[in-house]
């Protein structure tokens, strides 16, 4: 990881840590190519969980959005289902 990309992370695991009291939902948005099978890699990634994703696909069918509610126990887990959504090939984080 690259120090632009661990720096976010911390920002982001500071600013959960003050202004959310946890276990929580968590809202996470995603943009991917439409492709079926980079969609079922980012559903994948919530399997087992208490997940309610929503997918809407762009005016030109090129992406699709995915969202992701679902209770997490702590930033720390919401960093790591980011981490783990970004080994998608052309995944955006949002």
């Amino acid at each position: 990881m690259d120090k632009k990309t661990e720096d976010f992370y911390k920002r982001l695991r500071n600013q959960l840590e003050e202004d959310t009291s946890w276990p929580a939902p968590y809202l996470f948005k995603f943009i991917v190519p439409s492709d079926l099978s980079k969609i079922a890699e980012v559903r994948a990634v919530f399997d087992g969980t208490d997940a309610d994703i929503t997918t809407r696909d762009s005016s030109a069918g090129n992406f699709t959005s995915i969202s992701a509610k679902v209770t997490m126990d702590s930033p720390d887990d919401v960093i790591k289902k980011y981490l783990e959504v970004s080994k998608v090939e052309g995944v955006l984080s949002l």
